[in-house]
This record gives structure tokens, sequence and C-alpha cells, in this order.
């Protein structure tokens, strides 16, 4: 079987190398860390085509820009099986405030929440929430529009700032401000075929840029898996109360939906309630989960690709933990064109696999960096503790100016001792 993969980051560096178990996979347009032969023998090419003009037997579409824009609906009027929702499905992310009022509809527990184009009306309603406040852009914000604080001062500077284009385009111009919840944080990544969903093991991200979750948001600086806190109950729960309504409901509306559901959800003490959606696999979350799976993946995103029955993946019972490197200026203004040296090294630290983010070779062949996020350090190990002390083993040995990374990547989890799931 011959998969394409749409995209050039950690997640579909990750998606790839999943896939190239048992598949050979194409990626349009991939990045430098890509290309190469799998330990099972298959290849990962990249090429540089339209997504559109994919040859392939399943195209599986990674970021959640072409998803919304309605990618996997044009592959499939051709005839391809695609492993994404059609645009539809992808309005979950597309629009928060749409995402909101679904699982309303669903009764699915989470946060109160008002949507707003208006200051002043937006203003009023912060002052209905009892001390924390979470403005969001309706809008595509690359994980990064998302403002969470007790400042109602901070809050209402941030709604005009978003609201006026000043801080997010277009994305900003409606925003959604939920209350404030508590309680440990859960990924947990489902596969859907229409209502049928299989649940991926659960996983745990970092989205503050600094340890300590202190400085503002990013699109994630690590993950660890298995959570500790997320039990084989907590996600029955998960999917009982949160995934299955709400697929219920999208199926209720004629929303066919094929892909993966990332449910970001909050273990409060009323139980978990949802924070978040997204239309595609989280990122870092994708480098911590997909090396965990040991069946064929390809074969189960076909499944999900046709709509067929779901068999659930089986999981090695090993842990795995991810560290991201940034670039000078991250999440703000970044900085390329770093060299990037010590990348050969991790070779020598067993378990790690380090995924390319926003990577590109210069005109004298060097790798530097590409972007904000420049490589994800994913490492496994018996448990917890050896997993992270392989990925930050990994991560020391990598160096370019002015990177950055945090130190406390899975540190508290690694004071119990998690059963893997």
């Amino acid at each position: 079987m011959i998969v394409g993969v749409v995209g050039s980051g950690a997640r579909e560096h990750a998606i790839a190398t999943a896939l190239a178990r048992t598949a050979e996979v194409v990626v349009t347009p991939g990045n430098p860390g890509m290309p190469g032969q799998s330990d099972e023998g298959h290849t990962i090419r990249c090429v540089d085509v339209d997504p559109e003009d994919l040859s392939a037997d399943l195209v599986v579409i990674g970021p959640e820009a072409p998803l919304v824009d309605g990618l996997a609906d044009r592959l499939r009027a051709k005839g391809l099986p695609v492993f994404g929702p059609g645009a539809s499905g992808a309005r979950l992310e597309g629009s928060k405030a749409f995402m909101k009022d679904l699982v309303a509809r669903a009764k699915v527990p989470s946060a109160r929440y008002g949507t707003f184009d208006d200051a002043v009306r937006a203003e009023r309603f912060l002052e209905t929430l009892d001390g924390g406040y979470v403005i969001k852009t309706d809008g595509l914000a690359a994980g990064k529009g998302v403002l969470v604080t007790r400042d109602i001062g901070e809050a209402r500077r941030d709604i005009r700032d978003k609201l006026s284009g000043v801080s997010f385009g277009d994305a900003g111009r409606r925003v959604v401000i939920e209350e404030a919840m508590t309680g440990p944080e859960v990924s947990l990544l489902v596969l859907c075929s229409n209502t049928e969903a299989v649940a991926l093991p659960a996983a745990q991200d970092f989205k503050r840029i600094l340890d300590n979750d202190e400085g503002p948001n990013t699109g994630g600086m690590g993950a660890y898996s298995p959570v500790p806190v997320a039990s084989d109950e907590v996600v029955e729960l998960i999917m009982e109360r949160i995934v299955h309504p709400t697929l219920l409901q999208l199926a209720s509306e004629g929303i066919d939906y094929r892909g993966v559901l990332y449910a970001g959800c909050m273990l409060t003490p009323e139980g978990p309630k949802l924070i978040e959606y997204n239309i595609r696999f989280g990122d870092p979350e994708a480098e911590v989960v997909l090396p965990r799976i040991t069946s064929d993946f390809a074969e189960l995103c076909l499944a999900v690709a046709n709509g067929d029955r779901l068999s659930p993946p089986t999981i090695s019972p090993q842990a795995a933990v991810c560290v991201v490197l940034a670039a000078h200026g991250y999440p703000g203004a970044v900085r390329s064109g770093d060299r990037i040296e010590g990348l050969e090294k991790t070779d020598t630290v067993e378990g790690v696999r380090v995924f390319h983010a926003g990577t590109r070779h210069d005109a004298q062949g060097h790798l530097v960096t590409a972007g904000g996020r420049v490589l994800c350090v994913s490492a496994m190990g018996s448990d917890l503790v050896r997993a992270r002390e392989r990925a930050y083993e990994a991560a020391a040995l990598i160096s370019f100016d002015g990177v950055q990374y945090r130190r406390d990547i899975a540190a508290l989890a690694t004071q119990t001792s998690p059963k893997p799931r």
C-alpha cells in the first residue's frame, strides 16, 4: 500500500514514521528529516506536488488548515480514501463558536461560555465570571490564540486586541470567552469512523513556553504518555460523556466524521469536562502516542477512511516523552537560519527518535532552523522516568544559537508509578 501524507511538521514526521512500518509513504511537502527507510524496509519519500495531485491508495491529512479548507472533500470527490474530516466536521476546530454550540446541543460537559464580536458586550460577560477568564480566538491561530488569566484588566486588553485584529487578524475578530476550570489536563486522541470510535493512549502536553507553566502559550513544548491521572476508568468516562455524544450529534446533523478527534479535557472536581476539540493529531502529542502503537497503523487509518468498523490497536507497554526544541524568540517573532549541530549524536541514545518540526537546508547544505518549533526529541523507555532521562540526554546533544526548551516535561508525572495504558 502507498500512503500519501499532507504536511511538513513534526506531527507529519511522526505520522509518516508510524505508517512506514507497514506501507510505502510519500509526503508533500515533507521536511529534511523525513526521507529514508524504516526498520521494516519501507521508504518515506518527499515530493513537492499539490496535495490534490497525490497518487496513493490512502491519503492522511496532517494539519488543520487544509482540513478546514475542505481538502478531504475534494480528494474524496476524486475517489480517494482520506483520513481526515470534511470541511463540515473540520469546523469543530475552524470555529470555536461552532464547536461550543454543537457540544452544548450534545449536552457535553464543558465550561460556561459566550461568543462576541463586540468589546462592550464581551467585557460585560467577563464581569459575570468568578475569578478566572479564558479568551479564545474563534478562528485558527496555530495553538496560540488562547489567553488564560485571573487578571480582568489583562482579559479586557486581550479582547480588544483580538477583536480589533491586532493580535490574530481575522481569526480573532470574534472571540469565545469561557469561565476558567481547574484540574489536570488530558489529551485524548480518538480514531473515528462516523459514530464508531477507538481511543488511543492518553497524553498530556505542555503549552506554556517556560518551566512551571509560565510565560505565553505556544503550539506545545512537550508531551508524555501514559498519563498517571488518566486511568482506564477516566478514559471511559471521557468517551462516554464527551466523545460519543459529540459524534452522535455530528451524525444527527448530517456530518460524517472520518479521522482523528482530539479531545482536550480537564479533569475537574465534577468529572471530565471538554476544553477544546481539534480535528487532527495533536502536536506534540502525536510524537508520544503514535510511537506506542505496535499494530498496523496504515490498515487502521484505511479502515477509518473507508468508514469501516474499527479494532482497537495494540499498544506498547513502554512510556514515551517528547521535548520540543524551539527557536530564538518563540512564540513571538522567531529567527531562522541558525545552524543545527549534534543531531547525529542522538543516534547513540537508546529509544530516541527526533522528529523535524521547522528545519531546512541552507545554500551550503547545512541543516538550519526554519520555524518556531524546530525539533521534537522523543524517547521511549520502560517507564516515564527512563523515557524522560533519554529524551533530555538526547536534547542536550543538540545545539543551535538561541535554542530554548523546557526542563520540566513529565517531571511531576515521574513522581508516581503509572501503569502504562
